[in-house]
């Protein structure tokens, strides 16, 4: 048979790029990576050398996170290994939320109050005053160890969540391996004072930074003022919520160990941005009373909102850059992030801000959407400041077998 000339140029090419695309694996056996929905904040990064010097805060240790943009904008002994105290609590409260989720327990479901419960809440000043040998609504005990940091509120949930307070201790530990938390061992669900029960005041921002952005149905509970249960009304000790109205939560915590401690965070508008909000999150552990962390923690806050400018980047969804994409079915894929980019920098730097896109060259199908495919890096009058994922604004899927062939014979010839 007479082949046509262009037919065995097809032919010829054909055959070399089969004969590539028969070392090359399957698309079905090259699943991309797992898109992640997390905010860069919740790896707490190091604090740029270049970030103004926050006030002098009068605690052990401190952080100060911008959940907005994902920087930490100012830390000091963040990373030594404190006693959490009650701030502990804050991963009690994610496993009991990530419980609420997976439908595991109901807010109107009501759990027992064990004596092991009960007597908890008897050491020291922290408790909801729940009976022993009774039934609590679950939403009641949220409330209880939440606004009030009860103990005994605490324990019921761990054992309704763990079916033991020892099982819940272990999945905390198990959630802090999963958050990457190197410096947190958890012996208890409460807080009190136990050997080896540490954290570091980084960690602590972790957690709380995932609570958040993971469960924001949690805030309400936690900017609750006071909370009425048995005949007995207590106020939440977090005196922020009374002073500043953008406060909506965190938690407080104290032990002889630990000192005073508190994690906040507030919510303002940004000037200049329609809609545009700011979230920050600090961190004070040691300080020497439940008036020292208020006030420390307020100017951590105040300072974190008035020393920098917030630089719109690009819109959520806004493409950075376009890419070329190989074995797929699309040629070029958008480059950006599904949240709008923003960047945080000392006040009157706005205009030297620059940026450059390293993309992960070369990208290969299947891309699922969101999935990371490059990094934003930004620069700061000159001087490195900040480098932002950049993810796949849409999926591409894997090419025909001709497709595949086809771009692994011009990657073979490149």
């Amino acid at each position: 048979m007479n082949i046509p000339r262009f037919d065995r140029r097809q032919c010829l090419v054909a055959l070399t790029a089969a004969s590539l695309l028969a070392g090359l694996p399957a698309a079905a056996q090259t699943p991309a990576p797992a898109a992640t929905t997390l905010l860069p904040s919740v790896t707490a990064t190091a604090v740029n050398p270049a970030m103004p010097q926050p006030p002098e805060i009068a605690a052990r240790a401190f952080i100060l996170q911008d959940l907005s943009t994902g920087q930490t904008v100012a830390a000091r002994q963040a990373d030594t290994p404190v006693e959490p105290a009650s701030l502990t609590k804050l991963m009690t409260a994610y496993l009991v939320f990530q419980a609420l989720q997976s439908g595991k327990l109901q807010l109107t479901q009501d759990l027992p109050v064990s004596e092991r419960a009960w007597r908890t809440g008897m050491t020291g000043a922290s408790r909801t005053f729940i009976k022993v040998n009774t039934r609590v609504n679950v939403d009641d005990l949220i409330k209880g160890m939440i606004a009030q940091s009860g103990n005994d509120a605490t324990v019921a949930l761990a054992e309704g969540v763990g079916g033991t307070v020892e099982g819940f201790v272990d999945m905390m530990n198990r959630q802090a391996q999963a958050f990457g938390l190197k410096s947190t061992s958890f012996k208890n669900p409460e807080g009190l004072t136990a050997p080896g029960h540490t954290s570091t005041a980084r960690e602590l921002s972790i957690i709380a930074a995932r609570l958040i952005t993971d469960f924001p149905n949690s805030l309400p509970y936690y900017s609750m003022k006071e909370f009425t249960y048995n005949g007995i009304k207590q106020n939440n000790r977090n005196l922020l919520l009374w002073r500043d109205p953008t406060v909506d939560g965190l938690k407080t915590g104290y032990t002889d160990a630990a000192g005073y401690c508190l994690i906040a965070t507030a919510k303002r508008p940004v000037p200049g941005v329609s809609g545009g909000s700011r979230r920050l999150l600090s961190v004070v552990v040691g300080t020497a009373s439940p008036e020292a962390r208020a006030n420390e923690s307020q100017k951590l806050l105040n300072w974190g909102y008035g020393a920098f400018d917030v630089v719109k980047l690009f819109d959520a969804g806004q493409a950075v850059t376009t890419a070329p994409v190989w074995k797929g079915d699309a040629n070029t894929v958008k480059l950006g992030r599904a949240q709008p980019l923003v960047v945080v920098v000392p006040r009157g730097q706005a205009g030297s801000v620059k940026t450059t896109v390293n993309r992960n060259d070369p990208l290969m199908a299947p891309l699922t959407k969101g999935q990371t495919v490059g990094t934003l890096k930004i620069t700061v009058a000159g001087q490195p400041w900040q480098d932002v994922p950049l993810q796949a604004l849409d999926a591409v899927p894997s090419a025909g077998w001709f497709g595949r062939a086809w771009d692994a014979l011009r990657l073979a010839i490149q």
